[in-house]
């Protein structure tokens, strides 16, 4: 047989082959290094141009990515649009930045068609977020596949409540293979509804702080914020240093000036007060732990393979 005919056939049959085999089925820190190397730099260029023009896009960025992992794990299906979506859904009305991920989809979309999935995306846009916010940096594994599915009544029986104590909050973060010691190291604005537990409002309007626990001149400055608001108006959990990701979270909570109960009873918890004494103390063993636990987090209900999709648009599913 002629050898080019011979190289012919051979690439082609090397062609079919690669393209039976699915995309894999497990996730790696490589899995775009030869479909499409660039993803993760122009991922970071988005998040970077609108952390920018807006400071708060980082945090946003954030809760997003933990929204959508706890609902179903990390598929991306926060993402999606439309009456009866989690996207729609009450708890999930404060979540923003969605226009970051888009932004970066439809760059993908134009150097790399049909090929980086909008729950990577998610997942490297709050990885970014955090560092470029002066946090740690963090190598995730990718080739997620995106969920088909994305149902409103998903959202409640599966998202963290701001009044649970360690033993529900410690259940909830096992369901998603994580420990009590993730809880602590993820556990992290707030709006004045999620926090209205620790206040009372007078009939003027005014909010009075009521939770002895909590420091009552940060309380008073809460209260303050609030009763000149509306339930949206935001709040931060760390006032001290809003825009930088650091371990001050920890050294407000010692000092008694957490907004939610679900943060104050890592302080009364003999399981998590160490760990959030040691993260108080030290903000490179909080990095370290940071580095892991999002990782793992990131990983939470997956699919891989043939499950799911490679989404064209992030709020939508094909077809």
């Amino acid at each position: 047989m002629d050898p080019n005919l011979m190289k012919l056939l051979l690439s082609s049959f090397l062609a079919l082959l690669l393209l039976s085999v699915p995309c894999s089925s497990q996730l790696s820190a490589d899995f775009y290094s030869f479909s499409c190397p660039n993803a993760e730099l122009l991922v970071r260029d988005t998040v970077r141009s609108a952390s920018d023009f807006d400071p708060t896009i980082p945090g946003k960025l954030l809760r997003l990515f933990f929204h959508d992992c706890l609902v179903q794990g990390c598929d991306g299906s926060v993402l999606i649009q439309g009456n009866g979506t989690e996207r729609s859904d009450p708890a999930n009305k404060s979540l923003g930045a969605f226009f970051v991920v888009e932004t970066a989809k439809r760059v993908l979309e134009v150097v790399c068609p049909g090929t980086v999935t909008c729950a990577d995306i998610l997942v490297l846009a709050a990885r970014d977020a955090v560092e470029l916010t002066g946090g740690p940096s963090v190598q995730v594994p990718l080739g997620r596949r995106d969920g088909l599915v994305s149902i409103a009544a998903n959202v409640r029986p599966n998202m963290v409540d701001t009044t649970f104590s360690v033993d529900k909050l410690a259940d909830r973060f096992a369901s998603i293979g994580l420990s009590i010691d993730d809880l602590v190291v993820l556990s992290g604005s707030s709006h004045c509804d999620t926090f209205g537990e620790r206040f009372q409002q007078s009939s003027n309007g005014s909010w009075v702080p009521i939770d002895t626990t909590m420091d009552q001149g940060y309380a008073k400055q809460v209260a303050k914020r609030c009763s000149i608001g509306t339930s949206a108006t935001t709040f931060d959990n760390d006032a001290s240093t809003p825009m930088l990701f650091d371990n001050q979270y920890y050294i407000n909570l010692l000092a008694n000036q957490s907004l939610l109960h679900s943060d104050s009873v890592l302080v009364g918890d003999s399981r998590t007060i160490s760990k959030v004494e040691e993260f108080a103390q030290s903000q490179d063993a909080f990095f370290t732990s940071w580095a892991e636990s999002f990782s793992k987090l990131s990983t939470a209900g997956v699919k891989t393979g043939d499950e799911g999709e490679i989404r064209f648009a992030c709020q939508s599913v094909n077809g």
